[in-house]
């Protein structure tokens, strides 16, 4: 094992509670209460986020705003005002860029951060990471719990152990016996069927996966099995990635009213498409993987993707593609706020292309597209 890894400074920095502690700040009526934010009952809506007094009636996120209601009838529920949060964000992100230039934002109100280096000169990471959590407080007023490592897992995985408000090292000497009595459902990456899978395997904890051979964890969970065999070794090498390279182009859009027409969705899908389709043109390339999103109105985000064993570059093609991803999605039933189309996969250059998906924004459908 390369032990200048043990060296690096690794902060998870995850907000409490984030879209309702904006929510209890901004109303302080609202502070103490149980608060639901996220679509409303008639729209079929779900919990976004809740405040930590509603968590105690076993209410979380993706749970059906109705259902959350009935289990505690004292909650306040608030309509999603993403518009509020991204400011929050913005501020946030800010100060992590002020600590370091390695910050890998994972979502709007989490992001990993190396500080090996740091702009405060502080070899002290622990240090680091009270003088985030202050600053944040200072300029937000709200509190995020910090998780400092060596690594990315242990980071995330400390980050969750004292919440809210919470700050939790973990040394490279504490590592072993730290994941050794970790309960299995509480390693990052392990979700629910495979914790069920693991139970079943008579895994429980840290020091029961550890006696798993690589061999039996990869036929039985595949490549993830050599990452369990490492991470509850405490071994995680990945780096804090600023800048993600990917192999791929993309357009996406935001309605500025949600809607559940399907037919403007499929009409923007092929809008689209034939965006995504000259930016291949222009790389003179073409893919075998087109990919569609959507984001619904209770900000749930979904993927759907088809590969293809001929390449496809036409804006045809791949708006034909992108249409019948859309009947995999709950597109209809459910109200849309974004929709984006990429592809991946590419053939032609042998060159990385960083691409980010670009934003664009119409608010009505032009005539010509309106066959």
């Amino acid at each position: 094992m390369n032990h200048s890894h043990l060296n690096r400074g690794i902060i998870h920095i995850d907000m409490d509670a984030f879209f309702a502690s904006v929510e209890q700040r901004d109303h302080p009526e609202l502070r103490g209460k149980p608060v639901l934010v996220g679509g409303s009952v008639a729209s079929r809506g779900v919990v976004s986020t809740c405040s930590y007094e509603a968590r105690v009636f076993g209410i979380h996120s993706g749970m059906p705003m109705a259902r959350a209601l009935r289990l505690c009838p004292s909650g306040v529920f608030v309509e999603v005002n993403f518009r509020k949060y991204s400011e929050a964000s913005r501020k946030i992100m800010k100060i992590f860029h002020s600590i370091t230039d390695l910050v890998e934002p994972m979502s709007i109100d989490e992001a990993f951060l190396d500080v090996t280096e740091n702009h405060l000169a502080q070899p002290d990471y622990a240090a680091v990471a009270r003088e985030i959590k202050e600053r944040i407080y200072a300029e937000t007023e709200l509190t995020a719990s910090a998780g400092v490592s060596y690594n990315k897992f242990l980071a995330k995985v400390a980050s969750g152990w004292q919440k809210p408000n919470g700050l939790t090292v973990i040394t490279p000497e504490e590592a072993e016996s730290f994941l050794e009595r970790l309960p299995i459902e509480k390693f990052f990456g392990i979700g629910k069927v495979t914790a069920e899978k693991l139970h079943r395997m008579n895994v429980r904890t840290g020091i029961d996966l550890k006696a798993l051979s690589p061999e039996l964890l990869t036929a039985h969970f595949g490549k993830s099995g050599v990452f369990y065999h490492q991470i509850v070794r405490g071994i995680d090498t990945r780096p804090v990635e600023t800048v993600w390279e990917r192999r791929s182009y993309g357009r996406e859009t935001t309605f500025p009213r949600d809607t559940g027409d399907l037919r403007k969705l499929r009409v923007t899908l092929r809008i689209l498409a034939c965006n995504v389709s000259r930016q291949l043109e222009h790389s003179k390339l073409n893919c075998r993987t087109v990919t569609i999103k959507l984001r619904y109105d209770d900000f749930q985000t979904v993927t759907r993707s088809a590969s293809f064993p001929k390449p496809l570059a036409t804006g045809a093609d791949l708006g034909a593609a992108a249409v019948a991803l859309l009947r995999k999605t709950e597109a209809g039933q459910r109200k849309v706020r974004l929709i984006g189309v990429s592809v991946s996969n590419l053939a032609g250059a042998d060159v990385v292309e960083q691409c980010e998906a670009q934003q664009l924004y119409f608010d009505f459908i032009p005539e010509k597209f309106r066959k």
